[in-house]
């Protein structure tokens, strides 16, 4: 019994020696510190709580390719893109010389709780394209949209195909109900919930709020993989203290995660109800403008990537896509790991860049 027992205490005791140099290192740290999204950029258009910006070309990048637009969605934060230095997407492309501008939504509040669709795509996204478009002089743009912004940019390019010259999605959800051919069951349980709502009780939320609190849907987020998130703090966090830089790493994540900006209510009872309960996008019902979206109208190059273990928006729902547009030119990229991995993974950081590179005739 005595000697069964040794290992435990012995577990036990390093843990407290890891705590303990954790404690000491978090003393050492200040939020000024962390820095998330500090890839030198310049603001060159706003309106409203939104603002356009144009990443600068770092000296050592290749020759400038035509503009890239990244829009991100309303329900995280576009720094994701540009975590840290050598986990960045946005430094891995312009690596390539690829020109990038994106799209930053801002901190709605409850003042803003009446934005729709409508506001975002048809009056933002178009008034950003239009700028670039005019300071550039050219007619089209290619479009890099990642997630619900990857939504936005297949509705605006269905709406607007003139503008559009390339479309590249990222773990983007086109089919709603396509969850229901993973076989995965820890994935699409968002799916799952909104589909079992009435509609009444996604109102009932936002009446509440007005928006959708950026703390809630952190909270629907965590519920997906519990283990992971009890575990993360109690052992990841401790073990990383060891190392100066991989807690850096954690505490980038975790400030990111912590910077969830509020999901104004109108638009997010069109995401939660006519597209993840209704799944009205594929069905041709989406209204925008008053008229339905038409995914046929997407005839330009395709390229959509997605992450074979994503938990959040399961492969089928992005693959989908190829069944409703009408490009002659679209191409699957398919990316091991998860949702977040395609941004901050060190092994997706070259195929993302690459991939994007060479897709766009480089």
């Amino acid at each position: 019994m005595i000697s069964s027992a040794i290992p435990a205490i012995s577990d036990w005791t390093d843990y407290c020696t890891q705590l303990s140099r954790c404690t000491h290192a978090f003393r050492q740290i200040r939020d000024e510190d962390i820095q998330v999204g500090s890839a030198i950029k310049t603001e060159v258009f706003s309106v409203d709580k939104v603002n356009l910006f144009h990443y600068n070309k770092p000296e050592t990048s290749a020759s400038e390719t035509e503009p890239v637009l990244i829009v991100y969605g309303l329900i995280g934060s576009y720094k994701m893109i540009d975590l840290q230095e050598d986990r960045s997407l946005v430094r891995s492309l312009q690596a390539r010389g690829i020109d990038l501008y994106v799209i930053d939504w801002g901190h709605p509040s409850r003042a803003d709780q009446y934005l729709s669709f409508d506001d975002y795509i048809e009056d933002y996204l178009q008034q950003c394209v239009d700028y670039i478009c005019a300071s550039r002089g050219i007619e089209k743009i290619t479009l890099l949209g990642i997630c619900e912004g990857g939504t936005f940019s297949a509705m605006y390019a269905a709406r607007h195909p003139e503008k559009v010259k390339n479309l590249i999605l990222t773990i983007t959800p086109i089919d709603f109900a396509a969850d229901v051919e993973d076989l995965n069951p820890q994935h699409g349980l968002i799916n799952v919930w909104t589909r079992n709502m009435e509609d009444k009780d996604v109102a009932s939320i936002l009446e509440a709020w007005g928006n959708l609190p950026g703390e809630f849907m952190s909270g629907v987020f965590q519920a997906m993989t519990p283990a992971r998130t009890i575990s993360k703090y109690a052992l990841d966090m401790v073990e990383a203290a060891a190392d100066e830089k991989r807690l850096m790493n954690f505490l980038r994540m975790e400030k990111w995660l912590a910077d969830r900006p509020h999901h104004p209510g109108a638009a997010a009872m069109q995401w939660l109800v006519n597209l993840y309960k209704n799944n009205e996008l594929v069905k041709g019902k989406f209204m925008l403008n008053g008229e339905p979206i038409d995914l046929r109208q997407i005839t330009m190059p395709v390229l959509n990537i997605y992450a074979e273990g994503d938990h959040i928006i399961p492969p089928p729902c992005s693959k989908a896509l190829r069944h409703f547009i009408e490009s002659e030119n679209y191409t699957e990229m398919a990316l091991p790991g998860g949702h977040v991995g395609v941004y901050v993974s060190s092994k997706s950081q070259g195929i993302v860049g690459d991939g994007i590179y060479s897709w766009l005739g480089n």
